[in-house]
């Protein structure tokens, strides 16, 4: 099996490779740092699963995700984040992922997810599969932060995070005049007046980090 990382931190390729090594004997490996190493691997060579960080510098895993799908349908990605579930699973899952994993879970977790996308299906934890079932049975409006695009949740953490506006626009590739219309369109669809609420509303939902 030829498995592809993704990530920009060389201590999860590392620990990636002696958990997988050892569950999935004789596979291969391949490393990626960033979004463009990423697609040119995928465009030289076949790979039976990608495991793609959701925060890449640049361009983002979201973007990536996004482009892989579009270039090779039919190859599973798992996104491995750092992030809750709560914060980016669903969003993921909406954006063509075949799986999402904490970096906090048990190993035996990501081995589970790709033994199940491989073979066609999609993971999701027990946690979250009962959570989305228990949104379904309600009737209920989404949040107002579910309404943002992939980019503004992105340039939404980054501002609550700290991040000052040309921070975001070299993290992110972008003018600082497109970081700061993102930020206005955030505030329109949060019914929020200043960043200070736009803070206090990250906090309060946990993407503050």
């Amino acid at each position: 099996m030829k498995i592809l990382i993704v990530d920009d931190h060389a201590v999860i390729h590392q620990g990636l490779h002696r958990i997988l090594d050892d569950e999935f004997e004789g596979s291969t490996f391949g490393e990626a740092r960033h979004s463009q190493e990423a697609l040119d691997l995928v465009s030289l060579e076949r790979w039976d699963v990608v495991i793609l960080d959701v925060d890449l510098p640049g361009r983002g895993g979201l973007d990536l995700l996004k482009q892989l799908r579009a270039e090779q349908s039919k190859l599973p990605v798992i996104m491995f984040s750092m992030h809750s579930e709560e914060q980016f699973a669903v969003r993921a899952l909406k954006a063509g992922a075949s799986g999402y994993v904490a970096k906090d879970s048990a190993s035996e977790q990501l081995v589970e997810a790709i033994r199940k996308v491989i073979r066609g299906g999609r993971y999701v934890s027990a946690a979250l599969a009962e959570k989305l079932a228990a949104d379904l049975s309600r009737d209920q409006s989404l949040a107002p932060h579910e309404i943002l695009s992939d980019r503004e949740f992105e340039v939404m953490r980054m501002i609550a995070a700290g991040k000052t506006t040309t921070a975001i626009a070299d993290l992110l590739s972008l003018s600082v005049k497109t970081v700061s219309t993102y930020r206005t369109r955030i505030l329109e669809k949060l019914q929020l007046e200043t960043t200070a609420e736009l803070i206090r509303y990250a906090i309060d939902h946990g993407f503050d980090h």
